[in-house]
């Protein structure tokens, strides 16, 4: 059975495991305890012979694995999948400026774990170019944040990540028949929280760097579809705004 990200070895999963993902499964499957999933059974949940836990198959099934036996090299288990194609993610874009590394780490986490399906990053006008060049993305360590996220929310969706150069070039890999809205302090605009956002079609939701996006930026998206919208007076963290930006979305969409 293959790793999903072997390059996770080299990260410390700093949230919980709700549940366990893998490339595959099949009926009868063996988790080394050199893979940080087997290590994560042994010495965080203490499970033994008999014990279950949940598993599931990247963005597809999940289920309940059964412990058949432990030896010294891992964890032997049966695994009977509950639910096909449960990935439950939700029809949403986020649409995000290149911000530092240790914050963007913290904003994938947390994206994936609110269902989000798809995340554009971009380079912008008031962003430093070098964001987008950082090893975060070079070492492929953001696919195990995103793991990470996904094994947190007890879901098997994981996010798809795209990269954009700018925003001009952003909005050339946007969906078509979207609504678009940009969070935005600067123009004129109506709270989030009172905008009429249903389900039945994909949002876009785009949010700037510490510094904002520039006004040429505001205008190539307003160009392109985008409404402006508002979370209020206070002025937020990129970080914070995400979190709070698609918690409100969803809820304005009735997925929350």
């Amino acid at each position: 059975m293959e790793t999903l990200y072997p390059h996770v070895f080299g990260y410390a999963i700093l949230s919980p495991m709700n549940i366990i993902l893998f490339d595959e499964l099949s009926a009868e499957n063996f988790l080394p305890f050199s893979d940080y999933r087997g290590e994560h059974i042994q010495k965080i949940l203490h499970l033994k012979e008999g014990d279950q836990f949940l598993a599931g198959v990247t963005n597809k099934q999940k289920g309940l694995a059964t412990i058949t036996s432990i030896d010294e090299t891992g964890v032997h288990f049966r695994f009977v999948a509950q639910h096909d194609n449960s990935s439950h993610l939700y029809p949403v874009t986020l649409l995000l400026a290149q911000v530092r590394p240790i914050c963007m780490k913290r904003i994938l986490r947390e994206a994936v774990s609110l269902g989000v399906e798809r995340i554009l990053l971009t380079g912008c006008d008031t962003t430093e170019k070098s964001y987008a060049n950082a090893n975060l993305y070079k070492s492929g360590e953001y696919k195990s944040i995103l793991l990470d996220g996904a094994m947190q929310s007890g879901e098997t969706g994981v996010s798809e990540v795209l990269f954009a150069r700018s925003v001009d070039h952003a909005m050339h890999l946007l969906l078509a028949n979207t609504k678009r809205i940009l969070l935005d302090n600067v123009l004129e605009s109506k709270p989030l929280s009172s905008m009429e956002i249903g389900s039945d079609v994909p949002v876009v939701l785009a949010i700037g760097p510490e510094r904002g996006f520039s006004d040429r930026e505001r205008d190539v998206m307003m160009s392109s579809g985008f409404v402006p919208a508002t979370l209020g007076a206070r002025i937020l963290r990129t970080e914070t705004a995400c979190s709070a930006g698609l918690g409100v979305l969803l809820g304005r969409m009735g997925l929350l």
